[in-house]
C-alpha cells in the first residue's frame, strides 16, 4: 500500500519517466513481505537501456527492474535506498520519509 505522495508528484514522475529521464519517486509503503521497511523509492525511466545502465552503475541487478509497459522502474528499499538517495543529492526524500 502506497501513501504520502501527492497526485502532482506522481504526475511529474510519470512525465519524466515517459521522456526517458531517470526519475525518483519516494513514498511511504507497507508490504508484509518486507518487515520493517516503511518506504520505497521508485527509480523509473522509459529508456530501459538507460535504466539498466543506472542499475549497474549503482551495483544493482537490472534483472529486478519492473518492466511495466509505460513506467518501467526499479524499487529501492532499506539501506541501499538511503545510500543512493544521498549519492543523488536527494536529501529532501531522506528527510521527508525519515530514512
Amino acid at each position: 500500500m502506497a501513501f504520502g505522495i501527492k497526485r502532482k508528484e506522481l504526475t511529474a514522475w510519470k512525465e519524466r519517466v515517459s521522456r526517458g529521464e531517470i526519475a525518483y519517486l519516494t513514498h511511504f509503503w507497507i508490504d508484509p513481505r518486507f518487515p520493517g521497511v516503511k518506504s520505497v523509492t521508485k527509480v523509473g525511466c522509459a529508456d530501459l537501456e538507460r535504466l539498466e545502465e543506472w542499475c549497474r552503475a549503482h551495483g544493482l541487478n537490472p534483472r529486478y527492474i519492473h518492466r511495466r509497459e509505460l513506467f518501467p522502474h526499479f524499487d529501492l528499499l532499506g539501506e541501499k535506498q538511503k545510500e543512493i538517495l544521498q549519492l543523488e543529492g536527494l536529501t529532501d526524500h531522506i528527510r521527508r520519509f525519515h530514512l
